[in-house]
């Protein structure tokens, strides 16, 4: 094997100075799979044929080099969940659409090819994206590079071990309530979340949980994250939600001195470990040591609502696609086609009036006013990300109440919101520092500052306003050209022998 050590615009680099080619890049991250994932499983499948076929094509359309996209023939891995290309399985981890070939390919895909990278494969992720980790009983849970023993995180958690072993120097990914940046954290990797409305949605849906979720990737380094940032940045006027494209053709190194401020604190009032207030007290030190001026705030907002609501939302958006397999297949789901959890979410969302719906979403509007309200008094904010490194395998005990799961449509609607909250209350508690962002539509992003005692990676958590990545990844080039993030690959004793 020979893994991929660089970022994405290196490899890329190469190509275009014909030190490499597409095909001999592309053969290289099928050997990496074949070789990695049997410890991994962080790809569920590849298209070797169609692969090949696009580096070879890639690799004869090389005559007019300065007119190539900034990715040309890198390979890469899609998410399998919402980035469906036709032709391809699109599974979303789940048993009820394992041999589902996708009938269209989205407009994120489109241009993720249209920037020049070549689809190898698809990444591992939990049944539908709900947990935090990525443990599907379909597909299997995910192993972090560094320790087996360990889950990378969730939703793209596959993502972030094919990236981090050195799969594929750039893996694609999105985030729905922190399903980005949670990998990110425990992966030592750069975990962009960008703003609501930045990235390309449709054809099949065009809201995304409400808005919440987004398209992205993860990456090694904050000039692929740029690069990538401004290649797929849109302005999609038939699409419901829409911000102003950044306009700016590079990233500039700061000028100023930042007003940022920083809390320690859980958004829903969970106990925070000593090993997470270590991590922000060190990102404001160093913080202050490059000229920053570091304020103690937070504002003031009902997050413990925030994400009741959240899982209510969930809960009509996936009742809502249920139903709509229902009608296509013309039959009834039952339990046996799903995960329980994903049977207690689907029946749950049956039982929430629209009145009640709509009322949500009058809250996260009021929500986002106030969150808006206080970040503009900063350039942004920092939080912890998660409360501590990757988890080991278990650690959270989903499914504990799988019984009860079962048993959802007899359930009261309080019942069943209360059930939904019981079995995610000790991953929440650990990760509900993300989905504040999701549902406020701001960008945030992990960035990879520190390592625990243990050497475990520990992202630090950054957040802006509505549209203001640019300032949020000035920050991050500053850290990076300082020496800060610690993205190098990384893999365990038991991989490295492979």
């Amino acid at each position: 094997m020979q893994l991929f050590t660089q970022d994405a615009s290196y490899y890329a680099e190469q190509i275009k100075e014909g030190k490499v080619t597409c095909v001999e890049l592309v053969k290289q991250a099928l050997k990496n799979i074949e070789g990695l994932n049997p410890k991994l499983n962080a790809v569920i499948s590849t298209q070797e044929e169609y692969a090949l076929k696009q580096a070879e094509h890639y690799d004869r359309e090389m005559k007019n080099k300065e007119g190539l996209p900034p990715f040309y023939g890198v390979p890469t891995l899609l998410k399998d969940l919402g980035q469906q290309q036709e032709g391809f399985p699109a599974t979303s981890g789940s048993k009820l659409l394992k041999d589902y070939i996708a009938e269209q390919t989205d407009y994120f895909v489109e241009k993720v090819i249209r920037a020049g990278f070549i689809i190898v494969g698809r990444t591992n992720v939990p049944e539908f994206g709900f947990k935090g980790i990525s443990d599907a009983k379909q597909t299997g849970r995910v192993n972090a590079p560094y320790d087996l023993s360990r889950n990378p995180g969730g939703s793209s958690g596959g993502a972030a071990a094919a990236l981090k072993a050195g799969i594929v120097p750039l893996a694609f990914a999105s985030d729905g309530g922190g399903s980005i940046r949670l990998p990110a954290s425990y992966s030592g990797l750069i975990g962009l979340k960008p703003s609501r409305g930045r990235v390309i949605v449709g054809p099949g849906g065009y809201r995304g949980w409400q808005g919440c979720s987004v398209n992205f990737a993860l990456t090694r380094s904050v000039h692929d994250t740029w690069t990538l940032l401004k290649e797929l940045q849109t302005q999609q006027l038939e699409a419901p939600f829409n911000i102003p494209m950044i306009e700016e053709p590079s990233l500039a190194e700061l000028d100023r001195p930042l007003t940022i401020a920083y809390s320690y604190d859980s958004p829903i009032g969970a106990e925070v470990s000593e090993t997470s207030k270590q991590n922000i007290t060190r990102t404001v030190e160093l913080l202050k040591q490059l000229g920053h001026k570091l304020i103690e705030a937070k504002p003031h907002t009902d997050d413990f609502k925030l994400l009741k609501t959240y899982y209510e939302m969930n809960s009509v958006e996936m009742a809502a696609v249920f139903q709509e397999m229902e009608e296509h297949l013309g039959q009834k789901l039952t339990p046996d086609d799903m995960e329980p959890m994903t049977w207690l979410i689907f029946k749950a969302g049956e039982k929430i009036p629209a009145a009640d719906f709509s009322r949500i979403l009058a809250f996260w509007d009021q929500y986002t006013v106030q969150r808006e309200a206080f970040i503009s008094q900063y350039d942004l904010a920092i939080t912890p990300i998660t409360d501590g490194p990757a988890p080991i395998h278990g650690q959270f005990e989903y499914g504990k109440y799988e019984e009860d799961m079962l048993a959802a449509e007899s359930l009261s609607r309080e019942e069943q919101q209360a059930l939904i909250w019981k079995d995610f209350e000790k991953g929440q508690d650990y990760m509900a520092y993300a989905f504040c962002q999701n549902i406020a539509g701001q960008p945030a992003i992990s960035l990879p500052l520190f390592e625990t005692e243990e050497g475990l990676p520990l992202g630090t958590h950054f957040w802006a306003g509505k549209g203001q990545e640019y300032i949020l990844l000035q920050l991050a080039k500053q850290l990076e050209d300082a020496g800060h993030l610690k993205t190098d690959l990384k893999l365990s004793a038991e991989l490295s022998a492979q």
